[in-house]
């Protein structure tokens, strides 16, 4: 699928040359542990550096320069994916063969470059203005997970359920920590970015694969770092779970149940495909045991689904209910995982899942940026990937499969919240 080249050590190019997109897409993903405050300072230097740089001081110039580029995208993205923190930077550009002039293409590789090594400076450090005006913009984006009542019952989950862990560190980072930053803070750590970061370059388009390669090396003289040894499967080690319930209480109407479990299946685990089948049957889609029986034949949740977090071995049980049916609804939903662990599960249910798999395999891969995710997701792994490779892989998923795997799914936190005025319920219990 992609060609892959060492540049430096830490430092890998991949290239897919293909005549699928009239486009060419750039994309350097910049890895470095997480942490609060790598979190926090990474989502801010993401958005110091798209903001403006050296030859185009403000954004709205920035920005022109980019229109005139017969519409170039260019945008940072920061995030978290397992125990580090991502900054990628991307880029999609028409490709020069379908235009009537010539340099498009150099002229965005000049402009990348111009990004990553010629920020936006004032006396060797970024601007105080811009600074301050991106941290403002990131705490603004942390505090609205308090108005999305979804999204903050998930992180509480996550909090209580891996205090003090990756998982529960979220990929902006902290108000305290964001506002501790300063621009030399910043500073430092857009150099530690630059020179110690593992970085994964990819490229996608109809390109020569040498002579792109030779336009990146010139351009991008990145130095070798130091890069952890891969570790590609070790079995995951859950801490114990003291208060199994948890109920809190805000001012809202639908009430938000979060069902945290774990699993010692991961990624990199052998029997990764096996949990990939296994969570789609018990909530993962519209013809899962959650949706049909909890929802739509008890009609005990506005919503109802499962996610599998494959790089924490959690999976999660996400629904919307009436806080009168905590009980119930939590009741309904075990039962759904009991009847799996039982055996009840039919050959209709797994080749369902696998087609929706499989679907959205082949969905993603309709887009340069799908390509690239879904291969730096798998190039972790010891093996070569393909559509075909990971059809087969569920395809030979077993009842019996399935059954061993919900076996090894055991709940370990349950978290409701919901409004202050239905605090009188059932009680919760497990």
């Amino acid at each position: 699928m992609f060609q892959s080249i060492e540049l430096q050590q830490g430092i890998h190019l991949h290239i897919r040359p293909t005549d699928q997109f009239k486009t060419v897409n750039f994309s350097f993903k910049f890895k470095h542990e997480l942490t609060n405050q790598s979190a926090s300072e990474r989502s801010v230097l993401a958005n110091v550096l798209v903001h403006s740089n050296e030859l185009f001081p403000s954004n709205p110039a920035f920005r022109s320069h980019l229109d005139e580029l017969y519409g170039t995208i260019l945008y940072l993205d920061s995030s978290k994916k397992g125990s580090y923190h991502n900054i990628t930077l991307l880029a999609e550009t028409v490709n020069d063969q379908y235009l009537s002039t010539d340099g498009v293409l150099d002229q965005v590789l000049n402009l990348l470059q111009t990004v990553l090594f010629r920020p936006n400076l004032e006396q060797g450090a970024f601007k105080e203005s811009i600074v301050n005006r991106e941290k403002e913009s990131v705490i603004q984006r942390i505090e609205s997970l308090y108005d999305d009542k979804t999204r903050y019952a998930q992180q509480r989950l996550m909090e209580l359920l891996r205090p003090n862990h990756p998982a529960s560190i979220g990929a902006n980072g902290t108000i305290e920590n964001v506002t501790a930053i300063t621009n030399e803070s910043l500073f430092d750590a857009y150099k530690t970015m630059l020179e110690q970061d593992e970085l994964d370059i990819y490229v996608v388009g109809d390109v020569d694969v040498e002579e792109m390669t030779s336009k990146l090396k010139a351009a991008f003289p990145f130095t070798a770092r130091q890069v952890k040894p891969k570790d590609l499967h070790k079995d995951v080690e859950h801490p114990v779970i003291t208060k199994n319930v948890v109920n809190e209480y805000q001012e809202m109407k639908q009430g938000k149940l979060h069902i945290g479990y774990e699993t010692n299946v991961t990624f990199t685990h052998p029997d990764f495909p096996k949990m990939q089948i296994t969570n789609g049957i018990f909530g993962g889609y519209p013809h899962a045991k959650l949706f049909l029986n909890v929802r739509e034949k008890e009609s005990m949740a506005y919503y109802v689904s499962s996610s599998f977090s494959s790089a924490y071995g959690l999976l999660f049980v996400l629904a919307g209910i009436d806080a009168s049916k905590q009980d119930k609804a939590i009741g309904l939903i075990d039962a759904q995982l009991d009847a799996m662990k039982n055996g009840d599960i039919s050959q209709n249910e797994i080749d369902q899942t696998v087609a929706m798999l499989k679907n959205q395999l082949k969905e993603a891969l309709d887009s340069a940026r799908g390509q690239i995710e879904i291969f730096d997701q798998y190039k972790d792994l010891d093996e070569k990937f393909t559509v075909d490779t990971w059809v087969a892989k569920w395809a030979t998923v077993t009842k019996e499969d399935v059954q061993e795997m919900a076996k090894s799914i055991n709940k370990q936190l349950v978290y409701f919240l919901s409004g202050k005025e239905e605090m009188t319920h059932e009680g919760a219990s497990l």
